[in-house]
């Protein structure tokens, strides 16, 4: 008995000094990581009272019982895939809740839940959450197999960095969807069956999805728009588009800046600046007023990815006509 009390009591302090070491790791380890195209080492990109959605009781009751599979995520979106996939095999969490940005830290409850999971999907994209957690996580939960959403998709690189917004593009949902499937039947190849009809019935979603825009994006009279921060690379290469983005590096532009961006918005005929709610638009609104237009809201990172994705689709269409 005195045996177990004693590796409980380590078993405590070894999950504590993680929880610390992920919380003091969070802004300065952020430095010195793969910045990407756009991310640099602000810790306030997102909003920073960004609430994490725990488990409920029920919840973790069906995990631990085995009657549900617990599957992580790190962004909105593909919680999505992996409940249109794992259907009601699984409950999927998000590591990066609703309005936080790349820097976000996980909080203790949530690496409490993350001890839990049986599967993890990275975006495996260059994303710096990712970058800056990922090893405490697989630390943290040794039991836990991870998968990469981004196997087989051409990413978007510039240097060193890399655009990690894979889920923007329908196209490459439709092969992160693939490799959910194959994370779920690795996991739990008993019911590999119904993971794969779930993700067929789910992949038809997203080809008709991939229809409607190629309709929708085909004829437009320009192929450039203006954005705040560029999460939509991979939508714009799938659909033959170029987004200018006015954030540099995760920072605001300088006045300097601000003035050219002018210039380029009035050559390329841009009206409009779309801007996501997770992030700082002052320097776009500047762009706005100085081109006489407006800022239009446009959501990433919404978790109901084919409604919200039809919705872009048809927002570029009017707005870049």
């Amino acid at each position: 008995m005195k045996s177990k009390k004693i590796l409980f009591i380590a078993a405590a302090m070894v999950f504590l000094v993680l929880i610390a070491a992920v919380s003091f790791s969070g802004c300065l380890g952020g430095q010195n990581q793969n910045r990407g195209h756009v991310h640099g080492p602000d810790c306030n990109h997102g909003d920073p009272n960004a609430a994490y959605d725990a488990l409920d009781n029920e919840s973790v009751h069906q995990i631990l019982n085995g009657s549900k599979i617990l599957v992580a995520v790190s962004v909105i979106p593909q919680a999505e895939f992996v409940e249109k996939v794992g259907g009601d095999r699984v409950i999927a969490i998000s590591m990066i809740p609703p309005g936080a940005g790349h820097n976000y830290d996980p909080s203790p409850r949530q690496l409490e839940d993350l001890s839990k999971a049986s599967l993890y999907i990275k975006l495996d994209a260059g994303e710096p959450f990712e970058n800056n957690y990922m090893n405490t996580f697989t630390q943290l939960n040794r039991n836990m197999t991870v998968v990469s959403a981004s196997k087989g998709i051409t990413l978007i690189r510039s240097g060193n960095a890399t655009d990690p917004h894979i889920w923007t593009s329908p196209k490459c949902a439709m092969v992160m969807v693939e490799n959910t499937y194959e994370g779920l039947a690795q996991i739990d190849p008993a019911n590999a069956t119904y993971y794969r009809d779930n993700a067929d019935a789910y992949l038809e979603e997203l080809r008709e999805l991939d229809n409607d825009l190629t309709e929708m994006l085909s004829t437009l009279p320009t192929r450039y728009f203006m954005v705040y921060h560029p999460a939509w690379g991979y939508l714009s290469r799938d659909y033959n588009l170029t987004q200018i983005a006015i954030e540099v590096d995760g920072k605001e532009p300088s006045p300097r800046a601000i003035v050219q961006y002018i210039d380029l918005a009035k050559k390329n005929n841009i009206t409009v600046i779309f801007v996501q709610e997770q992030v700082s638009v002052s320097g776009a609104r500047a762009v706005a007023e100085g081109i006489g237009g407006d800022v239009y809201v446009i959501d990433p990172l919404a978790k109901n990815y084919v409604e919200n994705t039809r919705h872009v689709g048809v927002v570029l269409s009017e707005k870049m006509s």
